[in-house]
């Protein structure tokens, strides 16, 4: 491999089909963060820092998605390229930070995916009759499903998120709509109102009634806020095929963030408005197993909708296979561009006559059935492999916003005039720093454990494992090229290839 040069314009076998349309990057942003973060874990996010700490913690991370977001755009419509932010890295920064970005971020999706397959058939088992099948079965016809879609054209891709997506969008205004009803004492019995606000210690809460206890447990869903809110940065992976990325990516930048905010924000209020946050039933959101546990399945169980357990459960699955579709094109979408800008063989970079990277999505895929066959065989490597990617989302935000400040500090410095660029992100430079502060404090707070000074060698390792992985990623393209940190002057910002085949 050469030392990677992004933009390098490959031939026309390696250049993806610019299909998709603003609806379809819309939902796919929507649908990478819409998941089992917001149907399932947010009933743990209550429990553990009560309604307040977890509204808080959603509210943050939510704006700084939002600044990330607003800064991916600016770059995308600038320069819409496929793996958009490992090249924004290596052009803007340092060629060495998006070798390291580009290969986490595609291990992280693979570990993602052979987690969808895994959980995809649990999912299945909980309609009796489907237990017909063993749950290998199920796994393998769940893959077979993800891999056909990303086989086909990138259209066919946007089209079935776009459906996907737009089942967890209902089911969420669905939710917050039986929600205000069931808390005006319209549905469901009698006028709830705030009492279940200030149960106990809330709207704050900890291990105990001291403040720190109660920060550090608000930090600790900041964690799972983040992981909640992850899959937006998707909308920049699809760039480099939207039909009219100068118009396509702002819009859908604009739609999005207010469409998620909205979305989380008044989930999370009304989950904590209508169950006390010391309901044993919010453990159950903790096992994915316990999809009865589900507050949206508490909730709808309230109003009387008997059939709240399976159709939150059909719900959830429609959200696995989103998720896992969304993961294996952003994997193979990243392999392919790295392979255009030298970080990865060229074999990677060719595609079909559909415009898709196939060699891509075969590596892809042997490695996301090497994963889950590494968790059948041994929980522990599993337990490891998981960790190594666990930060990695955190690291791709930090790699953004990183990118963001280099690319305008670097445009004013060439002495180009702002008012040309087409979208032009808002409360620069703060947006990207309050970004890089935020990510560096959660990423630190990972082990709430430590911070309060307990030390667990095991879950320290499993915790933190992400960090050292990337470090080593990064030594290893450095040692091997030595390439340095492109001065601002420097970085180039030439747009001669962004227009690829249509």
């Amino acid at each position: 491999m050469s030392q990677p040069h992004p933009g390098e314009k490959g031939s026309v076998h390696t250049q993806v089909k610019r299909r998709l349309k603003t609806r379809h990057l819309s939902m796919i942003a929507i649908g990478g963060c819409i998941g089992s973060g917001l149907f399932m874990t947010s009933g743990q996010a209550v429990h553990a820092a009560g309604p307040g700490g977890a509204l808080l913690a959603y509210a943050c991370i939510g704006i700084m998605v939002y600044f990330l977001m607003t800064s991916l755009g600016e770059m995308a419509t600038y320069l819409p390229i496929s793996g958009s932010f490992s090249a924004y890295a290596s052009r803007f920064v340092h060629p060495s930070i998006g070798f390291a970005l580009g290969w986490n971020y595609w291990l992280n999706w693979v570990i993602t995916v052979a987690a969808d397959v895994s959980l995809s058939a649990l999912i299945f088992s909980y309609w009796e009759p489907l237990r017909v099948l063993p749950p290998m079965a199920w796994s393998a016809i769940f893959l077979a499903m993800i891999v056909g879609l990303n086989m086909l054209s990138v259209r066919a891709y946007g089209e079935s998120e776009y459906w996907f997506s737009l089942i967890k969008v209902i089911t969420v205004v669905l939710f917050i709509i039986v929600g205000l009803l069931t808390i005006l004492g319209i549905f469901g019995g009698d006028y709830i109102g705030l009492q279940n606000w200030h149960v106990g210690d809330a709207p704050f809460v900890g291990s105990t009634t001291h403040w720190s206890s109660k920060f550090l447990a608000a930090l600790g869903v900041f964690l799972i806020a983040g992981y909640s809110f992850q899959g937006t940065e998707l909308i920049g992976i699809a760039a480099g095929e939207s039909e009219d990325p100068e118009k396509s990516i702002p819009r859908a930048v604009n739609q999005v963030f207010w469409r998620i905010l909205i979305f989380y924000i008044f989930s999370i209020a009304i989950i904590g408005l209508i169950i006390p946050y010391t309901s044993p039933d919010l453990l159950g959101a903790q096992e994915v197993a316990e999809i009865a546990k589900s507050p949206f399945t508490i909730v709808f169980e309230k109003v009387g909708l008997a059939m709240a357990a399976s159709v939150m459960n059909a719900v959830i699955l429609t959200s696995i296979l989103s998720a896992g579709n969304s993961g294996f094109y952003a994997s193979t979408r990243m392999l392919h561009a790295m392979a255009i800008d030298g970080m990865a063989p060229k074999a990677f970079a060719k595609v079909n006559k559909a415009g898709t990277p196939r060699n891509a999505l075969y590596l892809t895929l042997v490695m996301v059935v090497v994963v889950f066959l590494m968790q059948l065989g041994s929980p522990h490597a599993y337990e490891y492999i998981i960790a190594a990617s666990g930060l990695t989302g955190f690291i791709a935000w930090l790699g953004i916003a990183l990118s963001h400040y280099r690319f305008r500090k670097a445009y004013i410095a060439q002495g180009k005039n702002l008012d040309d660029l087409v979208y032009r992100a808002k409360l620069f430079p703060f947006g990207p720093i309050f970004a890089l502060v935020l990510c560096t404090i959660v990423i630190i707070g990972q082990d709430t454990a430590l911070l309060e000074g307990e030390i667990n060698l095991r879950q320290l390792a499993t915790t933190y494992l992400g960090i050292p992985v990337f470090i080593a990623v990064f030594l290893y393209h450095k040692i091997k090229y030595n390439p340095k940190m492109i001065p601002l002057k420097e970085v180039d910002l030439n747009q001669d290839h962004k227009m690829e085949e249509k």
